[in-house]
């Protein structure tokens, strides 16, 4: 067994709700959707061609977050654009302006103090059992490439950075079960969380938990259709979650201690 990991980071996020119209909600986190899409620019794969090579039946994803985040709303000023004229003839279009302005809410999410840090995730990821040819090309191309295409967070120009590239090989990993509360550092799946616990002397670090349902994987058939949604519990700070699993969970050990962690898809 072998996870590779990786941060993410970047000053500014967007990974807009599906279910936003006009409004431009945003996850706190990137769907596992958004992580393949950062995969498959790093990998220089086109727009579309991942879906099944990313599926979680092939492979799984996992996230942190490393930075405490926040969200804010910002008001967009974009062009009204009801028509595109005709600007061969008259140089007259609604890209120009004439159409006028449309004001949008846009939700930004930053590391809490802009100035001194960014938003920043760690990104687990692992083959399963009986496929690990595109893990392993996904491994070896961050451990010894640059990435092919801009990396961002969410939208094209939230340009982002990968970091800390690493694997952890089969000594470093343990799978443990544990009938007793135990502290996981990633996003866990809701259905394996049997309690979640709050203690008043650790209240400063829970009073950040989300619950979500994020898109998981796409259907093969270059329309975006979503397959698969992932219902997730999560910190938007560093600090772990305190809670009882129904299943097992991965250790992670280092040289700077242990990370318990959870697959989006397990």
């Amino acid at each position: 067994m072998e996870i590779l990991s990786f941060k993410i980071s970047g000053k500014l996020a967007h990974f807009r709700k599906y279910y936003a119209n006009n409004t431009a909600f945003s996850f706190s986190i990137p769907p596992r959707t958004a992580i393949m899409g950062i995969v498959a620019a790093a990998m220089g794969w086109s727009r579309d061609s991942y879906y099944e090579d990313l599926a979680s039946k092939n492979i799984q994803i996992g996230i942190r977050v490393l930075n405490p985040l926040k969200k804010s709303f910002h008001r967009l000023n974009f062009l009204s654009i009801k028509s595109t004229g005709n600007m061969a003839k008259n140089w007259s279009s609604d890209f120009r302006g004439e159409g006028g302005r449309i004001q949008t809410p846009f939700e930004v999410i930053t590391a809490w103090d802009l100035t001194k840090a960014d938003v920043a995730y760690q990104i687990f990821i692992k083959a399963n059992d009986k496929e690990k040819t595109v893990y392993e090309s996904i491994r070896n191309h961050f451990l010894e490439k640059e990435p092919v295409y801009n990396i961002t967070l969410g939208t094209a120009n939230f340009t982002a950075r990968l970091s800390e590239i690493e694997t952890f090989s089969d000594s470093q990993i343990e799978v443990r079960n544990s009938n007793e509360y135990v502290q996981i550092h990633s996003a866990v799946p809701v259905e394996l969380v049997e309690e979640l616990k709050f203690d008043k002397e650790e209240f400063q670090n829970y009073n950040f938990v989300e619950e979500d349902m994020l898109p998981g994987e796409f259907v093969a058939n270059g329309n975006r259709e979503v397959r698969k949604m992932n219902r997730l519990l999560f910190s938007i700070t560093p600090h772990p979650i305190r809670v009882k699993l129904k299943g097992s969970y991965y250790v992670l050990k280092d040289d700077t201690g242990e990370l318990n962690i959870q697959f989006m898809d397990a």
